[in-house]
């Protein structure tokens, strides 16, 4: 499955874990635990709690991605 296809929402960070590990409360209200994209990483994007974030939701029900910051 190409990266392209998998759904894209908005949330908000409720929560830093260690290992850039996330809380982030969708806009439908559901709570999914995200990690960084490889390309924030290596970028150095610094993610704060209460930031709003684009999450890439996994197709298989397992951890979102966090693709950018809005």
């Amino acid at each position: 499955m190409a990266t392209s296809d998998a759904a894209v929402v908005e949330g908000v960070v409720e929560e830093a874990l260690p290992n850039a590990l996330f809380r982030v409360r969708l806009a439908t209200g559901e709570l999914v635990l995200t990690y960084l994209a490889g390309k924030m990483r290596l970028h150095r994007i610094k993610v704060l709690v209460g930031d709003r974030v684009a999450v890439q939701l996994d197709p298989y029900g397992g951890r979102a991605r966090i693709t950018r910051r809005i």
